[in-house]
């Protein structure tokens, strides 16, 4: 059976951010501890559609917005402060996916879920953890515009344009067959997690799975 935890503030996971590389690494060990995994595979995102099947711990982050694993032992890590940190579960495989406005128009979440199930992965499910929500992921107006015009269930006002990308990708997932839940915490009003649109912070957290 797999297994899911997210993060929460202070402690910063992400070596990008410009916070100390000696604190992060001791916020990794502390996260290892914690789980009682050592080896907690990372990735370095960049809001695209790139997903990595990964067979072996590696030291070195690997460039992917997905990571995909079917080896007991290796834990997946997402890295946000407001993206969805999604996280898929099968009986033969796992996945860790950073969802965001533009891998969510990329196609993240279908290229990830196709790939598990090359892999032969089903009855797969999905965990969403805290991610900012639709009253607070205000955009201008041809960006809601764009990406209420390819999925429509992430329109909430034409009035603010605000996005609520949970609410799309749950109804990717269903679309995709995938049985889907969301915790439906908001890291925008919830000072617990870190978010980038409220106060521009360094940090992030994670969302972990291993099987």
């Amino acid at each position: 059976m797999s297994k899911f935890h997210f993060t929460t503030a202070p402690n910063n996971l992400a070596l990008h951010t410009g916070d100390e590389v000696e604190s992060v690494r001791l916020n990794r060990l502390a996260l290892s501890a914690q789980l009682q995994c050592d080896n907690i595979q990372f990735m370095n995102q960049s809001h695209g559609d790139g997903v990595k099947v990964v067979s072996e711990y590696s030291d070195v982050d690997p460039d992917a917005d997905a990571l995909i694993t079917q080896t007991p032992g290796i834990a997946l890590a997402v890295l946000v402060a407001d993206c969805i940190p999604l996280l898929l579960s099968s009986a033969t495989c796992v996945a860790a996916v950073h969802v965001g406005r533009m891998g969510m128009t990329n196609g993240i979440i279908e290229k990830t879920v196709e790939i598990m199930e090359e892999l032969g992965a089903t009855g797969i499910s999905a965990q969403i953890g805290p991610s900012i929500c639709g009253e607070c992921y205000e955009v201008s107006p041809q960006m809601y515009d764009e990406v209420t015009a390819v999925f429509p269930e992430s329109a909430t006002s034409e009035i603010s344009h605000c996005l609520d990308l949970t609410r799309g990708t749950l109804a990717i997932l269903r679309e995709l067959g995938v049985d889907a839940q969301s915790l439906g915490l908001c890291t925008l009003e919830n000072e617990k997690y870190f978010s980038y649109r409220r106060d521009k912070s360094i940090g992030r957290q994670a969302g972990v799975i291993t099987l």
